[in-house]
């Protein structure tokens, strides 16, 4: 990762341009450019390597409403166990906001939290 991209990872951690770049760096000419889910705002991108490529950029909000009764009966079924994503465990709120950090920040290989209250 370059220096740029260290400083906006830092400063827009929500975003994160850096995947963005790296996508057009590793698809192959005239490849396609896929972004699905949701972004908040501008994420600063390298037009030239897009553009010298001939990529394509396809993108759209994920499509829950449509996947989410399916996958939810392949977990039930046990087909699929989805808790391989599942990185970090705590059994108090109090913990709540420095384990967002951990999240938010992509500290300690943290993927996914869950608390478990009982």
């Amino acid at each position: 990762m370059g220096v740029l991209s260290a400083v906006q990872q830092k400063l827009t951690s929500t975003q994160r341009p850096y995947a963005l770049e790296q996508m057009i760096t590793a698809v192959r000419p005239c490849g396609i450019v896929s972004v699905p889910g949701v972004y908040g705002g501008p994420i600063p991108v390298n037009m030239g390597s897009f553009v010298q490529k001939g990529l394509t950029m396809k993108s759209g909000q994920t499509h829950v409403k449509r996947y989410l009764e399916p996958l939810t009966k392949l977990i039930q079924d046990g087909t699929i166990d989805p808790g391989f994503l599942i990185t970090h465990r705590d059994t108090t709120l109090a913990e709540g906001p420095d384990l967002y950090k951990t999240f938010r920040d992509k500290l300690d290989g943290c993927v996914k939290v869950v608390f478990n209250l009982n």
